[in-house]
Order: structure tokens, then C-alpha cells, then sequence
């Protein structure tokens, strides 16, 4: 028992210094965020190119009519188009997104189909996007996933990040934001879990990886990139073999020394409401997918969690005659994911602060829960089919 007690301590302590160091880097990495944030927001918007909107569809949500509406409602002064591309005709999305533009006449919008991937793209979205390529008027595109909702001045602020001609890509850290559910009225707790992860565990990782190495990654909700870019690191025939195709863009971006950056621009990321366990699975497989695109990066964020060495702090304290040592550990713990949540959702503008913070340790425990699952298995269910992850992020039914 007594050496039971001392393994519990120490891995208990280990993991306690850890993730307060993490939080403190968090702090530091918000903070500068947040300088540069007002730096570049106050700076002339007088970039000004042409450019295509390009968004994959495929079916409809809830919220989806808002979300694709904020993109035609764009105030750009220079010339741009939007496309959506699904795989036929029929397909939901596209038949809403053709009724939502019929209320903007003044857009260049274009509805374009692509069919069903071919054998070499086990990524439909890439395949989406290879067909509004070969399209598209313009060779900057600004690209954007159905579930991301913008305002008026989202694409003139996401045309500045490539004013510079050497900055090949800049994508966006976001403020994930509970869809409510028409049955009820409000968001269920597991989505507005799943919100809260999106905005704080997320962006706490991009922030602290920016300010220690700079931005070797992309994330593909919305991504200011250029035509050139795609075909420099393999075009889309390459990139459609992945399953975290941002994170492969700018990370070869990166190696071959072109610049990749994260915009200070926020985006809204709507988070369907649905049953926990549809919840947890999506969010493991994004887990899967990350611990297969970065494999020791993944290791080491085991460490960056708060709550569960709390919890193993507070067992030892009942189990060695500390009880009251073990209730302050986990409190401590509990703070320390306080101060991470409010820090993040402080400089992301979160309007729900602090209901999202408090329950932030609770998402915190349900990370770690997924970072476990994530070394369980290399099998994923998406949209009707089962994939396989291999090593390097590739992917395959």
C-alpha cells in the first residue's frame, strides 16, 4: 500500500507541476495574442484582391441557413465570387445554399457539382475543393467549412494575412458556440462541452505551439491560401489521401520555408447539439487523427491536462490520512483550468465567459478521457463509412 500511495503521489505532483506550467505558458501565449490581435485590427485593410470563396457542402444542420447567409453578406470592397460545391444536384446543402443566395442577387455565387470521390480521395471535402479549383476565377481562395459562421468583415480582414507575397496560408483559431436545438430551445450540455473544448483545449495548443516555434500547421475551418500553394506541396491528389488535410498543407508549407500563419481574425465554429456519445466519437476522431499526424506532440499534451492529476491528488489524500491536502489539490486544479478557460475565451470575445469557464474543468477531464481513447484503435466512423488511420494521418476506407 505504501508504495501504491508513493506511485499515486508522484505521478500525481508530475502531472500537477505540468499542466500549472502549461497554464502559465497559456497565459503568456493569450496575452501576446491579444497585443497582436489589436495591432493588426487597427492597421489599414487596403489589401484589396480579387478573390473566390470556396465552401464544400454536404446535406444540412441546424443553423446552417445563418451560417451560409454571413458569408454573402460580405463588405469587400475589391472583387470576389463564392462557389459551393457538393456531389450532385440533389444534395441538401447545395439546394439551401441556391435559396439563400436568391436573397443576395448582387453576389457572384456559383453552385458547381463533383460527383463521388474517386478511389485516390478517401477525403470528399479535398475533392470538393479540387473541383471549385478548377473553376474558380481567381488564384487567392478563402476557404471555409459549412459549420462556420463569420461577420460582415470576415473577408477583408482574411485577404490582409497574405498582403505579404511570401505568406502561402493563414487559417484561424476559434470560438466554438453551442448550436441550440429547435426541440428544446437551448444547447445540450454534451455540445456545449464539445464548444468549449473547441475553443479553449484548441486554441490553448495553436497559441502556445505559435509563441514557442511559430505557426507550422494549418486548421482547415476557414483558410486565406493561395491557388499556388496546393500544388506545391502535391496538389490535391496528395492531400485528398489525408484526413487532417489542413494540418498537411501547412505543415509542407512550413518545411519548404513558405509563410504560414494564424490570422487574429475569429471565427465562430457551431457545434451541432446531439446525444453524448454521437459527441464523444466525433471528438475522438479528431483525437485519432491528431495522434496520428503528430505522434509525440500528442504524447506530450497527456501532460498538458489539470483535472485528472487533481483527482488522483485528491485519492491519495484520502487513502494516505491527508483528506484535507487532497480537497486543496484538486481545487488548485480546478483553478488552474479557471484561469486557462478565462484567459482564452477573454481574447476569443466568448459573450458566455463564464458559464463556459466554469465548466471547463469538466471538459478538461473529458479530454483527457479522449486522449486515452485516442490509442485505442485505428478504426473511425464518418458519414456512413469506416476509415482506417495510418501512420502520418493517411487514410483509407
Amino acid at each position: 500500500m505504501k508504495v501504491l500511495l508513493h506511485v499515486i503521489f508522484w505521478v500525481a505532483m508530475v502531472g500537477s507541476v505540468t499542466s500549472s506550467i502549461y497554464c502559465g505558458m497559456v497565459l503568456a501565449a493569450a496575452a501576446r495574442f491579444g497585443l497582436r490581435k489589436r495591432r493588426e485590427q487597427s492597421a489599414p485593410a487596403d489589401f484589396l484582391p480579387a478573390v473566390s470563396m470556396l465552401k464544400p457542402l454536404h446535406g444540412t444542420e441546424p443553423g446552417m441557413e445563418r451560417n451560409i447567409a454571413s458569408f454573402f453578406e460580405q463588405e469587400y470592397p475589391g472583387e470576389w465570387e463564392l462557389l459551393f460545391c457538393a456531389r450532385f444536384d440533389t444534395d441538401e446543402g447545395l439546394k439551401l445554399a441556391r435559396a439563400v443566395g436568391q436573397a443576395y442577387p448582387q453576389v457572384d455565387a456559383r453552385y458547381v457539382t463533383c460527383g463521388e470521390p474517386t478511389p485516390k480521395f478517401h477525403n470528399a471535402k479535398v475533392y470538393s475543393l479540387a473541383k471549385m479549383d478548377s473553376v474558380a476565377k481567381n488564384d487567392l481562395y478563402v476557404t471555409s467549412d459549412a459549420d462556420v459562421r463569420v461577420e460582415k468583415d470576415y473577408l477583408l480582414r482574411m485577404v490582409q494575412t497574405l498582403k505579404d507575397p511570401h505568406m502561402g496560408l493563414a487559417s484561424c483559431i476559434y470560438l466554438g458556440t453551442a448550436q441550440p436545438d429547435t426541440g428544446n430551445g437551448g444547447p445540450g450540455f454534451a455540445s456545449q462541452l464539445d464548444a468549449v473544448g473547441k475553443s479553449v483545449e484548441m486554441s490553448s495548443g495553436v497559441l502556445v505551439a505559435d509563441m514557442l516555434e511559430g505557426t507550422k500547421f494549418a486548421l482547415g475551418a476557414t483558410m486565406a491560401v493561395r491557388k499556388k500553394s496546393f500544388q506545391d506541396v502535391g496538389g490535391f491528389d496528395e492531400l485528398g489521401q489525408f484526413y487532417a488535410d489542413d494540418f498537411v498543407i501547412g505543415n509542407r508549407l512550413a518545411a519548404q520555408g513558405t509563410g504560414v500563419k494564424m490570422a487574429t481574425y475569429i471565427i465562430r465554429l457551431m457545434v451541432q447539439d446531439s446525444p453524448f456519445w454521437l459527441s464523444f466519437r466525433n471528438q475522438l476522431r479528431w483525437m485519432q487523427s491528431t495522434r496520428r499526424s503528430r505522434p509525440w506532440g500528442h504524447l506530450g499534451s497527456g501532460l498538458t491536462f489539470a483535472m485528472p492529476f487533481g483527482l488522483l491528488g485528491l485519492v491519495w489524500g484520502l487513502l494516505s490520512g491527508h483528506a484535507v491536502i487532497g480537497v486543496l489539490w484538486l481545487l488548485a486544479m480546478v483553478v488552474n483550468r479557471w484561469l486557462q478557460a478565462g484567459a482564452i475565451l477573454g481574447v476569443l470575445g466568448d459573450p458566455d465567459i463564464l458559464f463556459n469557464a466554469m465548466i471547463y474543468p469538466l471538459r478538461d477531464l473529458l479530454g483527457w478521457v479522449l486522449w486515452v481513447g485516442s490509442y485505442g484503435g485505428e478504426n473511425f466512423y464518418y458519414r456512413g463509412k469506416v476509415y482506417k488511420l495510418k501512420d502520418g494521418g493517411r487514410v483509407e476506407e
